[in-house]
């Protein structure tokens, strides 16, 4: 309570301050909200847009309740979470963020999750997606394509350790066993039931089946509510980009983003890395793009390898701007925000730790250089078959998953004693 008392005054003060400097200078103002209205327009609405829409019919025609039964075995002694959950692993981390988030709230307003497992999953689905970290950062930033492996398996294998750390989250805690009793699906407690006597496609198709018929909804306004709600968030994301960057521009015309270079850079030097980096860090904690920019446009003096750590810890973090984005998504679905900030700052740290470890191995060992001669690095790096990429590589990451579900529950099989009609 004491906490809201001061917050409330002091951010009142923070805005008087940014209207008073947007009177003092509008045409940088202006300049900044066009930068963010263009990198919404070009990038984040022909990315972000169909993945929303798609997401919100598979929600729909029950595919997400199809896909929750058969990939069960996976998600639940992984992360602790549903099979639905897979589901939102895969489109979080092919479509980028805030993707993940988006769907962590449809499962929670389903019904599907409850608040402790929504709040595992929106932790370690909230990612970049592919074609912005090889694509814009590899070749667009740092102009070397060969960075985008360690930089992949930097990221999202930060980002799967975040949710293996994150199934210990709210365990034992009477709020998790009383919610998953309430939040109850006809569909997931079908698929249950069916599961204890038939094969595990029967239970899915039932599960999808039942979805779909309490869903009820004709394809046409199934897809009228999925153009309208996707429209409505795409708008939120674009006009918080907008706003982040116009601080970002006041903060520097004020003088504070200088003031947090010099004094970020003297704590770099302190621990041990290039305080040249400090620009980078300090505008990826407020935007992503621009920090990874900032980065690979470092000193030339800097090594290579500390650029690159400094431009995964910022795609870990993402930035302020993503975090707004995602503390709107959650609002009023009771999942809050303050374990969603730990564990972006738990993987930003993993995935630097990780590029230092791996960077030797995989750059230094020619795997890298390998990796760039490979159709699908290539396909995933050409803005242009972005979609297709994205699309192809969902099918891809999914099979993949289901196949470990699969060879999960035959070994769970497997380990379990014959069963001896008496």
């Amino acid at each position: 309570m004491t906490l809201n008392k001061i917050a409330s005054p002091l951010l009142g003060i923070v805005l008087a301050g940014c209207m008073l400097l947007m009177l003092v200078h509008p045409a940088s103002s202006l300049d900044a909200a066009l930068r963010g209205l263009a990198v919404w327009w070009d990038v984040l609405f022909p990315s972000l847009f169909p993945f929303f829409v798609i997401s919100e019919i598979m929600l729909g025609f029950g595919i997400v309740h199809l896909f929750g039964a058969l990939l069960d075995p996976l998600m639940r002694p992984l992360f602790n979470i549903p099979g639905s959950g897979g589901f939102a692993l895969a489109m979080g981390y092919v479509s980028g963020y805030p993707v993940g988030a988006k769907l962590t709230a449809k499962l929670r307003e389903e019904g599907m999750i409850s608040r402790i497992e929504g709040e595992r999953l929106v932790a370690f689905t909230t990612s970049s997606d592919p074609i912005f970290l090889l694509g814009a950062v590899s070749v667009g930033f740092f102009h070397d394509a060969s960075l985008g492996l360690v930089l992949a398996l930097a990221h999202y294998g930060g980002g799967l350790i975040v949710g293996l750390l994150m199934s210990f989250h709210g365990r034992g805690r009477p709020e998790e066993a009383d919610t998953n009793s309430v939040l109850t699906t006809p569909a997931s407690s079908s698929a249950s039931l069916e599961g204890q006597g038939s094969g595990r496609l029967r239970s899915a198709l039932n599960a999808m089946a039942d979805a779909r018929r309490v869903d009820g909804r004709s394809l046409g306004e199934l897809l009228k509510s999925a153009v309208t709600s996707s429209l409505q968030l795409i708008i939120v994301v674009g006009g918080l980009v907008v706003f982040f960057n116009v601080l970002m521009e006041l903060l520097a015309r004020a003088g504070v983003m200088s003031a947090l270079f010099s004094m970020t850079g003297r704590l770099l030097s302190l621990a041990g890395f290039p305080p040249e980096l400090s620009a980078a860090l300090v505008s990826g904690l407020f935007e992503v793009t621009l920090g990874a920019r900032a980065a690979g446009e470092a000193a030339g003096g800097v090594p290579l390898q500390y650029k690159a750590a400094a431009a995964v810890f910022i795609l870990s973090w993402g930035g302020l701007s993503v975090h707004a984005q995602v503390a709107s998504i959650l609002n009023g679905t009771g999942l809050r925000y303050l374990p969603f900030m730990a564990a972006r700052l738990v993987h930003a740290l993993l995935s630097t730790a990780l590029l230092l470890l791996l960077w030797k191995p995989v750059v230094r060992s020619g795997l890298a250089g390998q990796w760039t001669l490979l159709p699908a690095a290539s396909g995933l790096a050409a803005p242009e078959s972005a979609l297709l990429s994205s699309v192809s590589l969902l099918c891809l990451l999914l099979a993949f998953m289901l196949v470990l579900s699969l060879v999960v529950l035959l070994l769970g099989k497997l380990r379990r004693p014959p069963y001896v009609r008496r």
